[in-house]
């Protein structure tokens, strides 16, 4: 039994031409600008945080170093004291030899805290020197990283093209390979479901819908299938890889109707892709067991 393919008449369907470039490529680019100098203000506002914190160090180093001096100044007074307390009290020679010995001593300490403070401030000064250069090195990876995501969008734009479908609306974004359906899956427009279907007897599941394979031409690169979908059935006859073959289900606009593209034709069997608008919520009916194939 022949099973007639539900296609709404020319007058029905709309007729859309290549206008460009599409809107989301402009503002994709937009984005990629804001992104880009989200990340120049963080690494300016980074730059200028470690800039204050280098700043405080050094305030507090210069009063570390107010601290010695005046222990110095302390150390200066006590052995001014202690050359009055000996002449005063008549200190022995031992006395004072243990006196000066003990003045020595604090100086050492003195010194060898100077020194410490100097390392733990030179240190300091080369964490923040490094985590600048951090901060800067992160920076310029983003921007590189932005700069290839736009080189990859500007060379996958001059690959994919659009092209009118079997009903004569304007497709979407056209993929000839797996590759080409990888760049149109990042970005983003549309659903795709990828298959290979076999002639079998038997629908296969893609996406939503289910596929009957019915017959393939594999020398002129043609095929003939059904598409099983709410509770129908849609013969599409004697079509060509790389065509875009489209179908209307409950729910979706007119302005956007589901797309099958062919990639290869076998002599078994084809492989290509399924795209369906982002909205698409129609489910597909419960394959036949065995629908009818043709010759």
């Amino acid at each position: 039994m022949s099973i007639s393919p539900n296609v709404p008449s020319p007058q029905e369907s709309y007729h859309y031409e290549n206008t460009g470039t599409p809107r989301w490529i402009a503002v994709l680019f937009g984005v990629l600008f804001v992104a880009l100098a989200a990340m120049g203000f963080f690494g300016y506002t980074a730059q200028s945080r470690m800039s204050q914190d280098l700043a405080k160090t050094e305030d507090a180093n210069k009063q570390l170093l107010q601290r010695l001096d005046q222990a110095n100044a302390s150390l200066a007074d006590l052995k001014g004291h202690l050359e009055v307390t000996e002449e005063k009290l008549g200190l022995t020679t031992a006395e004072l030899a243990k006196a000066k010995s003990r003045a020595e001593s604090i100086r050492k300490e003195q010194v060898a805290a100077d020194q410490k403070l100097s390392t733990q401030l030179a240190q300091a000064q080369k964490d923040n020197e490094e985590k600048l250069g951090a901060v800067t090195t992160d920076l310029g990876g983003a921007k590189k990283d932005i700069e290839t995501t736009r080189n990859d969008l500007e060379a996958t734009k001059g690959k994919l093209d659009r092209t009118q479908g079997d009903m004569g609306v304007m497709s979407g974004l056209i993929a000839r390979n797996h590759d080409d359906l990888e760049d149109l899956k990042r970005r983003g427009e549309r659903n795709y479901y990828e298959f290979t279907i076999p002639k079998t007897k038997t629908a296969q599941r893609v996406g939503p819908v289910q596929i009957a394979l019915n017959k393939v031409d594999q020398k002129k690169s043609k095929y003939t299938m059904t598409v099983y979908v709410d509770d129908k059935s849609i013969e599409k006859k004697d079509k060509t890889a790389g065509e875009p073959v489209q179908f209307y289900v409950k729910g979706s606009s007119r302005m956007a109707p589901y797309e099958l593209v062919v990639f290869d034709v076998g002599k078994t069997q084809i492989t290509g892709y399924l795209s369906t608008p982002k909205d698409a919520s129609a489910s597909a009916a419960p394959a036949p067991a065995a629908p009818t194939t043709k010759p």
